[in-house]
């Protein structure tokens, strides 16, 4: 029997007749209703008729999680008065639950793609609802993407609705062909802030890590909220490992504690989400009850203000979750949590400044996400760069480069960038590219049931509790009775059905099939022991297992899980499998680089016949006779690594080049550039043909830097003959001296003692330009500068004559220097001439 009653009761009733007559009219809508109005349980019932009007469609609600589809349809079935699996159904990766009835099943977003890329047609399928779209989760995206190509193509009749918590829908709108935006007032009742920050300064997280100080002021705000507020609690935390901390402090406060996560067991899921009569409660969860859940009882909130979000070191291969504040729209939406019911309080542990400094919503995954499994999509769906698909955010060129990198070196893709059949078949196993490779190659050496098992433990890793030695952590999961055990299992069973008996392999220990097919699936990972338990990735990374690891004393390592802390040089190994040499060639052997190898060291040039995988190196032995060209690229990468510093520079030749710079900045061309990255583009211009005789350092440092300036004068103009005319090194002046003028700084100076000066009236000049006179006392010491001679002796003069005179008294202070002849004597030598 239906529960009428329930389904009244949904603020979402009103906006259904706006909803229907916005599919009627285009075919697709935006539904914006905030948690709780029965978005994603009325809608799917009403628009699949089975709340009485209206015909009868089937409907296909995509969700972000697992738990957060099973929870839908079990809502849905109980409105309806059924279990799930008769007219409402769920389908997750592992579980399926429907029947020949079932007319609205709830897929995970993941399923939905796996299902239109087998049916793009989605035959049968009158509508699809694409719930929590807000959360911008990559494979969301996707699905929505490859929706309106099938609608466009083939399904023009296909209805399609963007549902969201949020009133941030014109993008969506935008995406969607200017859909019609249908909103539903929900009923929320004010909620208390409350800032609660800790009481002393604690770190920021990094990587994975949450510093224990604020883990422990979320309990004990947790414990203040009990004590002050009725209700029951709810406590976002950004992880499982922070969930579990949390709730070991928690042991002893006068109400169930209970955890809810994507990992946790059914069991646990939906006592959460029945809510309870007896007691009050604690719920410690993460993100997934922003909006895909609905936890009845709460009315206080605790949040840690921090979420999970996935990052991607492309260039060194290293993938994971790392923690982040979370954004001002995950905060209103965790604080909603406590106004669902009656009167609320939200709880949160940052300082009310903070508050907007914080990003004003979550990254989209498109953006930060490792994109390997969404360039393979893109590739079977026949648009490889995915430039055709329908995206708010388009993928970044490098990470969708670094995508493309991995599925061709794995055989998903061909040299055209096109999906192949090895390709296709590792899509439709429901695994990252990585662990589907591994699991293909893994099982034809070492069996798919066994290929199978380590697969399981690489997609879903392991708790910290079964340790960082993976073959380890196999045993431990085949004989655990934990949740963690339970569902490694079924993922096995799941696995191991898809290979349909293929790949016998051969009779190995378990050790070693644990670290080929680690191995199979990170390849840049393998690593060679380098001294002190540290190792050297083929990625180029450093790495080193836990102090005390049993890991630390292996030659060889496939990393399967690794973060590298802030600030830190090396990667922490979380878990990895011991392998030996011969593994590692099987498993990296496109990484292998076997030839000569040329290359400036830092110090000289090295030249030796190597082998490597990537950056580990297997063999070396010294190049008696190296490529000349080879050399030649060597001494130039140095020259533009530690500068034309490298060459033999002569004090002339240093003025030389000062000389060039000043007539380029003056008259520019066609003299030349004389900075470093000048020279440097075109080494050969000034540097033949002695760079291509050099083989070493310290032919270069025999190289006279000024004899090969002399090759960038001007010469085809014939303006190479005026340098002396236009920047001369030397400048005679009235006493008959001929005097160096210096042209490193930004003006020529000429540095001269002032009686040498004595009757010249103009400033001398070079190239138009006035040099910057430095007059001398007769010690040669600075005594004044100008450049303006003329104003010098009408102004000057005076001070600088009574300030010396009486310390140099030998020498001629005229009173009128314009006058008088000109010396470099002093006045009992001009008596003597």
């Amino acid at each position: 029997m239906i529960r009428t009653d329930a389904l009244d009761r949904l603020p979402v009733r009103t906006a259904v007749p706006a909803l229907r007559r916005a599919l009627d009219d285009r075919g697709v809508a935006v539904l914006c209703a905030p948690p709780g109005t029965g978005k994603t349980t009325l809608v799917p019932l009403a628009l699949a008729g089975l709340t009485g009007e209206g015909p009868v469609r089937r409907v296909v609600v995509a969700e972000p999680r697992r738990i957060a589809a099973r929870a839908a349809a079990r809502r849905m079935a109980w409105l309806l008065g059924e279990r799930p699996g008769a007219r409402v159904g769920f389908t997750v990766r592992g579980e399926r639950v429907v029947g020949p009835d079932t007319v609205v099943e709830v897929v995970t977003t993941g399923v939905l793609l796996q299902r239109l890329q087998r049916d793009q047609e989605l035959a049968g399928v009158d509508a699809v609802i694409i719930d929590e779209c807000h959360e911008r989760h990559l494979d969301a995206d996707t699905v929505a993407a490859f929706l309106l190509d099938v609608r466009e193509a083939i399904r023009p009749d296909l209805r399609l609705v963007a549902a969201s918590a949020t009133t941030d829908a014109e993008g969506w709108a935008r995406l969607l062909g200017d859909a019609p935006v249908v909103e539903a007032q929900g009923v929320s009742y004010p909620v208390e802030v409350v800032w609660a920050p800790p009481a002393a300064p604690v770190r920021p997280p990094h990587g994975m890590r949450v510093d224990p100080a604020l883990l422990g002021h979320v309990a004990a705000v947790v414990r203040r909220a009990l004590a002050e507020r009725d209700g029951d609690v709810l406590c976002f935390l950004p992880g499982v490992g922070e969930i579990g901390r949390v709730a070991g402090q928690l042991a002893g406060v006068a109400a169930e504690v209970l955890q809810v996560h994507g990992r946790a067991p059914a069991a646990v899921q939906d006592a959460v989400l029945a809510g309870s009569a007896e007691g009050r409660r604690v719920v410690l969860a993460t993100s997934v009850a922003e909006s895909s859940l609905t936890v009845p009882g709460v009315r206080t909130v605790v949040d840690s203000g921090l979420a999970r979000e996935p990052r991607t070191d492309h260039a060194r291969g290293l993938s994971a979750l790392t923690t982040v504040r979370a954004s001002q729209a995950a905060g209103r939406q965790r604080a909603g949590r406590a106004g669902r019911e009656a009167p609320g309080t939200v709880y949160r542990c940052w300082d009310q400044a903070e508050d907007g400094r914080l990003a004003r919503f979550p990254s989209p995954e498109i953006r930060v996400a490792d994109l390997t499994a969404f360039a393979l999509q893109a590739a079977c769906w026949g648009d490889p760069d995915a430039s055709g698909l329908a995206l708010l955010d388009a993928p970044p060129e490098g990470a969708m480069a670094a995508a493309r990198e991995v599925l061709a070196a794995v055989g998903a893709v061909g040299p055209d960038g096109r999906v192949t059949e090895r390709g296709v078949r590792m899509s439709r196993l429901g695994l990252h590219p990585r662990l589907a490779r591994a699991l293909l190659d893994g099982a034809a050496e070492v069996g798919g049931r066994r290929a199978a098992e380590v697969v399981a433990l690489l997609s879903e890793e392991p708790p910290r509790t079964y340790g960082d030695d993976l073959a380890a952590a196999l045993r431990t999961a085949r004989r655990g009775q934990d949740a963690y055990a339970g569902r490694w299992r079924q993922e096995v069973r799941r696995l191991s059905s898809s290979l349909k008996g293929e790949g016998g392999g051969r009779p190995v220990a378990d050790d070693t099939a644990v670290g080929l097919v680690a191995a199979l699936a990170f390849p840049e990972r393998v690593a060679r022991a380098r001294g002190g338990g540290a190792f050297l990735m083929a990625s180029g990374t450093g790495a080193e297992p836990g102090e005390g690891s049993g890991l630390r004393g292996a030659s060889w390592l496939a990393v399967a899980v690794a973060d590298r802390p802030a600030h830190a040089a090396s990667a922490r190994v979380r878990l990895a499998a011991v392998v030996d040499e011969d593994t590692a060639r099987l498993a990296a052997g496109h990484l292998r680089f076997a030839g000569e190898e040329v290359r400036w060291d830092g110090r000289d040039v090295v030249a030796r016949r190597v082998e490597r995988l990537g950056a580990v190196e297997l063999a070396a032995r010294p190049l008696k006779q190296p490529d000349p060209a080879l050399v030649r690229e060597a001494l130039v990468e140095g020259l533009r690594r530690e500068g034309p510093g490298l060459l033999r520079w002569s004090r002339e030749a240093g003025q030389l080049r000062e000389r060039l710079a000043f007539l380029h900045r003056v008259l520019g061309e066609p003299w030349p550039d004389m900075s470093d990255g000048a020279l440097l583009a075109d080494p050969g211009a000034w540097l033949e043909p002695e760079l291509s005789r050099a083989r070493r350092r310290s032919d270069l440092a025999a190289i006279d830097a000024g004899q090969a300036l002399r090759r960038l004068l001007p010469w085809a103009t014939g303006e190479a003959a005026r340098l002396d005319e236009l920047a001369p090194e030397r400048i005679e002046v009235p006493s008959g001296s001929r005097i160096r003028v210096e042209y490193g700084g930004d003006q020529p100076v000429l540095a001269v003692k002032l009686q040498e000066l004595f009757g010249l009236q103009e400033t001398p000049a070079v190239a138009g330009v006035p040099v910057l006179v430095h007059l001398l006392s007769p010690a040669g010491r600075p005594a004044a500068v100008t450049a303006d001679l003329a104003s010098f002796w009408r102004e000057g003069y005076k001070a600088v004559r009574a300030e010396l005179r009486g310390r140099y008294p030998k020498h001629p202070w005229p009173q009128d220097p314009t006058t008088v002849e000109a010396t470099r004597f002093t006045k009992a030598r001009l008596k003597r001439d």
